[in-house]
């Protein structure tokens, strides 16, 4: 229903502002206020689309769990932080929603108690935190303007520093909530959560925040240096994606390496102020990047809560409706013709070909696209084509009809929902020309990652003696180029410098000589001046003698 009403207002381009004012302050309004537009509603079906068929898979998926009902509500919970940061044309109410994601992002995350999931939790937490205080520095920023509405009362093309302070504050916290270098290892380390919530977290909430949150902020960052910054920063991790996927063996790490690696196109589509096209992306990405985890959660299911792919092979014979689902949601990654993926990956390919890029944007886009192919044909190959490993007499069968149900209804629209989004969000069409080469690169690219994925997995004994003589190169190509390792090593550093500056000022000098001194202070005075009370009336008595006594005297 909301999907309709999103078309409906898309059609005749209808916009709806909702305002509720809570108090003013110091000549600033603080608002409640809800924004619905075409955009708006159209996202917000999608998610609540997703998350139903997640709730529902669920049901199967963690039946033996003893306490469902709490994974549930956490789970609601995130959709409605989720919510509350769509609908909100306000910093403070996105702050709420942003602060949401985070705090039940963690809850999820340390759901399986162990020490990994903890640790996974730490880094998600604090990796989101930085955005998070992004955000409120952006807030108290604009307490200059007398409102905290976006795109009401700021001039957003004048381009004073105040404006491009705020435009930065964004951007880092959009890059620390979609995973940005230097903020990409808490994606993969997100993983130690149930399969469910990957999904819903891959798919069109969490990671899916940052995105939205530029496409919103878009003219504060569009034609100017943050832009060329962005569109770099985007570039090198969607290339890192890809190599590190290449090399990564767990499933649910590879899916989420290639999470990664979208999140880097839209990001960098975004810095050149295609926001529709943008926000294209983000749709069919969620409904084919939801099927995959999905298929996943499946297949690690029926392998006993094993990830690794070296374990798993021809699980076509076996599970032929999950290999299928499988399938066709990596070949929409991949882009393949006529499948929702291809139509915004398409898209966005030949408009990079056309703008005014330098030759190494170029490179690097492409060689991530090939990339893609590349590690998407390799996750098919272990998994679907190559022979009986480690499980060789475990059988599994496709016998979760609970999972299926969801599964086989998210492909219907992963298949048929990139070219139904297309008229309805581009209902002109626009004539892009360009040099024949030029177009057929996609088509050379896409064949050779194809190769590229296929040649990996066909290893002999001189690749394994390559690879070791390799070793240090492999090492860092798959630990996401060490920067796991700095970030970890900066967390560390950065709680001890926090744990040092509590015990010296907090339980220091500034407890000794502030509120705890002055309390002392005052107890010992206040101490003093009631024992002098409490003797008034000795001391009164001796005066009044001692002055009997001079009378008499006198």
């Amino acid at each position: 229903m909301i999907f309709i009403v999103g078309i409906y207002f898309c059609t005749f381009n209808i916009i709806y502002f909702i305002e509720y004012e809570l108090f003013m302050f110091n000549g600033c309004q603080l608002v409640m206020t809800f924004l619905f537009d075409w955009m708006s509603l159209i996202f917000m079906s999608f998610v609540f689309f997703i998350s139903s068929m997640i709730i529902y898979y669920s049901k199967d998926y963690m039946m033996d769990d003893l306490f469902l009902n709490r994974f549930i509500f956490l789970v609601l919970m995130f959709i409605i932080s989720m919510m509350m940061m769509i609908v909100s044309p306000n910093l403070i109410s996105i702050l709420l929603g942003w602060d949401g994601l985070g705090l039940v992002s963690y809850c999820l995350v340390i759901y399986y108690q162990n020490v990994k999931s903890f640790n996974a939790g730490m880094i998600t937490a604090l990796s989101n935190r930085v955005g998070d205080s992004m955000l409120l520095m952006s807030i108290a920023w604009m307490f200059n303007y007398g409102s905290w509405n976006y795109f009401m009362y700021i001039d957003f093309f004048s381009f004073s520093f105040d404006v491009k302070f705020i435009g930065i504050l964004i951007v880092i916290a959009a890059m620390t909530k979609s995973a940005q270098i230097p903020f990409s290892p808490w994606l993969p380390a997100a993983m130690a959560a149930p399969t469910p919530v990957s999904s819903l977290v891959h798919s069109s909430t969490l990671v899916t925040a940052g995105v939205y949150l530029l496409i919103r902020f878009n003219p504060m960052y569009v034609d100017n240096s943050l832009s060329l910054m962005l569109m770099f920063i985007s570039l090198i991790t969607m290339f890192m994606a890809g190599i590190c996927a290449n090399f990564e063996y767990d499933l649910k790490s590879i899916i989420a390496l290639s999470t990664l690696s979208q999140l880097g196109l839209m990001m960098s589509i975004l810095s050149f102020g295609y926001i529709y096209l943008a926000f294209f992306h983000l749709l069919t990405h969620a409904l084919f990047k939801a099927l995959l985890f999905m298929c996943s959660g499946v297949i690690i299911h029926s392998f006993k809560d094993c990830q690794d792919i070296r374990y798993m092979g021809n699980l076509f014979n076996q599970m032929p409706l999950t290999s299928l689902c499988f399938i066709i949601a990596s070949l929409c990654l991949c882009g393949f013709p006529f499948l929702s993926g291809f139509y915004s990956k398409d898209l966005i390919l030949d408009l990079y070909s056309v703008d005014y890029i330098s030759f190494f944007s170029y490179i690097i886009f492409y060689l991530s696209t090939g990339l893609t192919v590349s590690y998407s044909i390799r996750l098919i190959y272990y998994l679907m084509i190559s022979d009986y490993s480690f499980f060789s007499y475990h059988s599994v069968y496709d016998d979760n009809w609970c999972m299926l149900f969801s599964m086989v209804i998210l492909l219907m629209v992963s298949i048929f929902g990139g070219c139904m989004l297309s008229w309805l969000l581009f209902p002109s069409c626009n004539l892009i020309l360009m040099p024949f080469m030029m177009k057929v690169m996609v088509l050379i690219v896409c064949f050779f990652g194809g190769w590229m994925g296929y040649f990996i997995n066909k290893f002999n004994l001189f690749d394994l003696l390559f690879n070791y003589y390799m070793y240090n190169s492999c090492l860092f190509f798959g630990n996401m180029w060490f920067i796991p390792f700095f970030t970890i090593k900066s967390t560390y550093f950065s709680l001890l410098f926090g744990l040092k500056l509590n015990l010296i000022s907090d339980f220091g000098w500034f407890e000794f000589m502030g509120g705890q001194g002055l309390y002392y202070l005052l107890s010992s005075v206040s101490l003093y001046n009631q024992i002098i009370q409490n003797n008034i009336f000795n001391f009164f008595y001796i005066i009044i003698s001692f002055w009997f006594i001079i009378l008499m005297f006198i």
